[in-house]
């Protein structure tokens, strides 16, 4: 099964962080939601109630507060700890037996009992929809779930997978009720019957509506009484004005990196501040290996000896983003500076130029690097304007940029017709597992014809049969020495999360990490 095709849709603004927030920790569950409800705006589509579908950031924050999974990342943390299960573990060496063991008194929201055959139910369904737009293509390891009694769950893999965990601890890992969800079909009403601790109310173009779920009991503690989520479709400068008016209390996923900067200088009597956390998503130009200009290596290393990260993140993204020199990104086990070693962080047009005639590339390059609008952040189009300016300024390149819609962009990619394209990723899970083998494994998500045997025979199993994923740096830093070395994608930056909140409401903080998981639970607001 191949990789996902879908990339999903970058948050606030282009940008992310290092390190990880400090102060976890998981505590008692809490069904008895206190203090006042609270209006978030979001730029982002939910695009799917169904998790056997949705594949997006927005969809995945509705299942995250909705369903449980077995597992769940407490705040700030990027390893996996129980929630819906008591218990879990490997049962072999060989990473291809996962056992859980259910908690006591589970229930769902309608109040029907969660057992094993719920899990089961769940894992099978997805995989036998195979939604296109769904997560189903993260589990080509699942062999079959089996269910000894009714708490509890084995997965069976047909290969070593130390990431199983943090994969059914993801969206992808949503449980159903049985007895609600059509085994062959995805629902098409809207609405939702999970454990998680919230229930959806309702859920129409305009918002979402969430109360708290009176049958919870897992590890979040509710500090409020529901969240309602109101959809502003792309429109930025809409989701904005909500905010000063006072019509939503926090502005999450689209501000532009202009509204959060202008926001960051005003004093504090505005009311509004500006909350910063760090999250794992990355942004590349990808490379076709089979274009006539993009799949010489010498122009790929010209391009990467030009590029000034440092002018693009001030004068595009205002200081919102920080460079990337690795493709996995900082705060995730196995990043390194590769590319910074390689290529370093100050342009080079000597290096440049000798990577041309090196090549035999004589003349101006002439090239176009193709964009899409707002899909992997609000500034994509000016970025690759200022990539293609700093490109031209050498004297080495005649590059210039076409910006086309998103339906059509991909189909464009998997035809081969682009030679130079951007790409962002939100990562499904935090492991360095998930930055390298979509890319870089067998059916990779890039479209762009790269295929190296040593990474993809050894280096990607090896790291995957690890269960001591510290254990895997080493592994990890030769693949990313080969990728700097091939150049198949050139990492541009890593962003940081933002949400925007008005004064009197807390626990932004929480929700925003490297786990991208958003938690309603730990919002509050003043009465």
């Amino acid at each position: 099964m191949n990789m996902r095709t879908h990339w999903p849709v970058l948050p606030i603004v282009a940008g992310l962080a290092s390190g990880l927030l400090t102060g976890c920790g998981s505590g008692t569950g809490d069904s008895g939601g206190t203090g006042s409800s609270v209006v978030m705006g979001m730029s982002d589509d939910v695009l799917a109630t169904d998790p056997a579908s949705g594949y997006d950031p927005g969809s995945w924050l509705l299942f995250n507060n909705v369903f449980q999974s077995l597992l769940s990342f407490p705040k700030g943390e990027t390893e996996p700890e129980p929630e819906a299960a008591k218990e879990c573990s490997f049962t072999d060496t060989q990473a291809k037996v996962y056992k859980c063991t259910l908690k006591d008194g589970l229930q769902f929201s309608n109040g029907d009992a969660l057992t094993s055959e719920d899990v089961k139910f769940s894992f099978d369904r997805m995989l036998k929809i195979n939604d296109a737009a769904g997560p189903a293509i993260m589990f080509p390891m699942l062999d079959k779930v089996e269910t000894p009694d009714a708490k509890t769950v084995v997965f069976r893999l047909n290969a070593p997978d130390a990431t199983f965990p943090s994969k059914i601890a993801s969206g992808a890992g949503s449980i159903v009720d049985h007895s609600q969800y059509d085994g062959d079909q995805l629902r098409g009403d809207h609405k939702a019957v999970g454990s998680g601790p919230y229930q959806l109310d309702s859920f129409d173009d305009e918002q979402a509506v969430f109360s708290v779920n009176p049958h919870y009991k897992g590890t979040a503690k509710v500090k409020n009484s529901g969240v309602t989520l109101k959809f502003f479709h792309g429109k930025q400068a809409d989701l904005e004005k909500a905010l000063v008016k006072g019509d939503v209390d926090i502005a999450y996923r689209g501000l532009t990196a202009g509204a959060v900067a202008g926001i960051e200088k005003q004093d504090a009597k505005s009311g509004i501040e500006v909350i910063d956390g760090t999250s794992a998503e990355v942004q590349h130009l990808v490379f076709n290996m089979h274009d006539p200009v993009a799949g010489k290596l010498g122009v790929r290393k010209a391009i990467a000896y030009l590029i000034d990260r440092d002018a693009l993140i001030r004068n595009v993204y205002q200081d919102t983003a920080t460079p990337l020199y690795s493709i996995i990104p900082a705060g995730i086990n196995g990043h390194n500076t590769a590319f910074f070693d390689t290529y370093g962080a100050r342009p080079s047009r000597t290096k440049a130029a000798a990577a041309l005639h090196s090549d035999g590339v004589n003349g101006k390059v002439k090239l176009t690097l193709w964009s899409t609008p707002s899909r992997y952040g609000p500034a994509t189009d000016q970025e690759l304007k200022a990539i293609a300016a700093q490109l031209n300024a050498s004297g080495l390149f005649d590059a210039d940029v076409k910006s086309v819609a998103y339906t059509q962009y991909e189909k464009d990619i998997a035809a081969g017709k682009y030679g130079v394209y951007v790409k962002g990723w939100v990562p499904d899970y935090p492991d360095a597992d998930n930055f390298t083998s979509p890319f870089f494994g067998k059916g990779n998500v890039l479209s762009n014809n790269y295929n190296n045997s040593t990474i993809t025979s050894s280096l990607i199993p090896s790291t995957a049969a690890q269960s001591d994923r510290s254990a895997t740096t080493k592994d990890f830093a030769r693949l990313q020495k080969i990728v700097a070395d091939e150049l198949p994608v050139l990492p541009i930056w890593q962003a940081k999360q933002y949400a925007v909140v008005r004064d009197g409401v807390y626990g932004l903080e929480y929700c925003l990490d490297a786990s991208t998981v958003f938690r309603f639970w730990e919002l509050s607001k003043d009465d």
